[in-house]
């Protein structure tokens, strides 16, 4: 998707995101994105916390590194 958006690089190689492009795709302070080559294109992606257990990305939390939902903590809770 082509946008027609221009952003310079810095002298430190920094690239601002739009702030258009940041409320599409809900990028906030603090959010990682991936970055990779494919062909010719940068490509970049937001990263999304996924549940280690059932690959849910709703109600994540963050526990010892890896990402558990609200329903396997309660799972995981339970006598």
């Amino acid at each position: 998707m082509d946008t027609g958006i221009v952003r310079k690089v810095d002298e430190l190689g920094r690239l601002v995101v739009p702030a258009e492009t940041r409320r599409l795709f809900n990028i906030k302070e603090g959010d990682e994105l991936s970055i990779w080559v494919e062909g010719p294109n940068i490509m970049l992606r937001k990263l999304e916390d996924v549940c280690v257990f059932d690959g849910s990305t709703e109600g994540v939390t963050h526990y010892r590194g890896r990402g558990v939902c609200a329903a396997c903590r309660s799972e995981l809770a339970a006598p």
